[in-house]
């Protein structure tokens, strides 16, 4: 599968309004899209999910290696592959949107905010090419898209400007109804806050669908799509159930945790905040989301009070970040509100006004527990407002040695067979393989 990366001059240029006007326009076209993102997010690939139709790949070097990036670029299906950056595209010490598109060999489309400039943009991308250079890094910066950009003298100017090699690609027009309201974790998700449909179909109608087709190639190294586990994988009749919570609470979940979990087990989705039971099953999973936003909801959920009964019983419940909330004693909002949980982790947390902790993870494992054994190590990265405070006799499986964690030096509350983590890992990482080794 050919693909292009949209990668951004900064933060905030129009990445993701790019990325979903570029999916619209190649669809319009007759092109079968996979979108992609680079970094851990969950919240842009909603809304690349929802233009496109197919799940959005994330391709972050840090969670999955060199080689789960391959593998995890390989799982997509369509006919070119829309990868939407993180932050600025030199911007990031260990997982960068140059470092995703010189690892798969795959050009970049620069986006620059045009709305104040026109020969500045040429200028603007010239520095950005020549900067892989400077730094010694193999990455093609082949084109440009002018986001904010107007018709006539404006992209004219642009587009004569542009350096020798560099192609241009189109423009994104100025329209306030392209902008995605935001809140803490980010935008709001893609099903929540959609942009409208008659912007995207103006956006798309300035970008130039065959000259991203002509900078788009083939990644370089390709690997198989299957990752591990597949050897491992039982018969029908020996599949384990994975309960997954899936609702407003808990959506956070890379479609390749799902997939993975898909491989070697029965995955039996449910809704705590819709008053669903725990499903019957033999291990449960609740991934990250916004539990703070439906605290009284899950304190009134007979799902939790099932999970705290299973916990007890000895069945392995892993919790991350948003899990880890609702596993806990009690959930504190902003507005001073506390709300029982489901009381399997000995500790109570607090939302706060502002971010606690944004950064890529490692964790090396203190003893064996569900997901690594003593001495192995996992990557993962974490992003919450909340703090938690644990009892004094807590357990932890986990020392940080890289990361915030629960208390700056350690992660991973541990009570049975049930764990709670601040950090999101990605199923490259072998984690979710330990977890259902244990069921």
């Amino acid at each position: 599968m050919k693909g292009v990366v949209l990668g951004g001059v900064a933060s905030g240029v129009g990445k993701t309004v790019a990325t979903l006007a570029a999916i619209r326009a190649l669809e319009d076209a007759g092109y079968a899209v996979q979108p992609a993102k680079a970094g851990p997010d969950f919240i842009d690939p909603s809304h690349h999910a929802r233009v496109a139709g197919r799940p959005s790949r994330t391709l972050d070097s840090w969670l999955q290696g060199e080689d789960g990036l391959h593998r995890n670029y390989a799982r997509g299906e369509g006919d070119v592959c829309v990868v939407e950056g993180v932050m600025g595209l030199y911007d990031g010490d260990v997982s960068s949107t140059a470092a995703v598109a010189e690892a798969l060999d795959l050009p970049v489309a620069l986006v620059v905010d045009a709305s104040a400039g026109m020969e500045s943009v040429a200028a603007t991308a010239l520095g950005f090419r020549a900067y892989a250079d400077r730094i010694d890094r193999d990455v093609d910066v082949a084109g440009v898209i002018a986001q904010r950009a107007h018709g006539g003298r404006h992209e004219d100017g642009i587009r004569e400007a542009l350096p020798e090699g560099m192609t241009y690609l189109g423009r994104i027009p100025p329209n306030d109804d392209l902008a995605v309201p935001e809140r803490h974790l980010g935008l709001h998700m893609g099903d929540e806050s959609p942009v409208p449909d008659d912007a995207l179909d103006a956006a798309a109608e300035g970008l130039r669908t065959e000259r991203l087709l002509d900078i788009a190639r083939k990644p370089a190294g390709a690997a198989e799509p299957n990752g591990t586990g597949e050897a491992n994988e039982p018969t029908v009749g020996d599949r384990p159930r994975v309960a997954v919570a899936r609702d407003e609470a808990f959506r956070f979940a890379y479609p390749a945790t799902v997939e993975r979990l898909r491989e070697r087990a029965t995955v039996e989705p449910f809704a705590p905040t819709a008053g669903d039971p725990l499903p019957p099953c033999d291990g449960v999973y609740l991934p990250g989301g916004y539990p703070e936003l439906h605290a009284a909801e899950l304190a009134g959920s007979p799902a939790l009070d099932d999970i705290s009964d299973a916990a007890a019983e000895g069945m392995p419940v892993l919790g991350e970040c948003g899990g880890l909330m609702a596993l806990a004693e009690t959930l504190t909002t902003v507005d001073g509100e506390t709300h029982a949980m489901a009381g399997a982790l000995p500790a109570d947390v607090r939302m706060c006004d502002r971010y606690q902790a944004l950064d890529h993870v490692e964790l090396r494992a203190r003893r064996d527990g569900p997901t690594a054994a003593a001495g192995e190590t996992l990557r993962g990265h974490e992003f919450h407002y909340s703090t938690a405070d644990v009892a004094s006799d807590a357990r932890f499986a986990f020392d940080v040695e890289r990361g915030t964690g629960i208390d700056g030096d350690r992660d991973g509350l541990i009570e049975h067979r049930t764990l709670g983590t601040y950090c999101h890992v990605h199923p490259e990482s072998g984690a979710f393989d330990a977890f259902l080794d244990g069921l």
